[in-house]
């Protein structure tokens, strides 16, 4: 029987590395194996990044948040004990879209966390 060597399978997986390269700056678009370091690295870079975005996105709600709470009033951590203890039970979020498009409505809940606290 004859020999397999699989330069096919080689050339395929090859071709998709530098596919996912294609863009990269110099050599790392073109050569191999400096493209498949760049695609690992730009890889473990938009796992973090998945990461971090959840992060950026709770700490922009929290300080929309707090602004918010500082017009009726109150500080963050007052009014989330507030929330909680009223029995309301929106995320940071949603409280964060209605403290920006609806400023009534935010008041009215942050009314609810004072009464709750008292």
């Amino acid at each position: 029987m004859a020999r397999v060597k699989g330069a096919m399978m080689t050339r395929k997986r090859r071709n998709k590395t530098l596919k996912l390269a294609k863009g990269y700056f110099g050599a790392k678009s073109k050569h191999f194996k400096m493209a498949k370091q760049a695609v690992m690295k730009s890889g473990q870079y938009a796992y973090i990044g998945r990461k971090q975005k959840k992060r950026d996105f709770r700490s922009l709600w929290i300080t929309r948040i707090s602004a918010a709470c500082k017009l009726n009033g109150m500080n963050y951590s007052t009014f989330m004990n507030g929330i909680n203890k009223a029995g309301i039970t929106l995320n940071r979020k949603m409280l964060s879209e209605i403290a920006i498009t609806d400023p009534a409505g935010f008041t009215a809940i942050a009314e609810k966390a004072k009464a709750a606290l008292n």
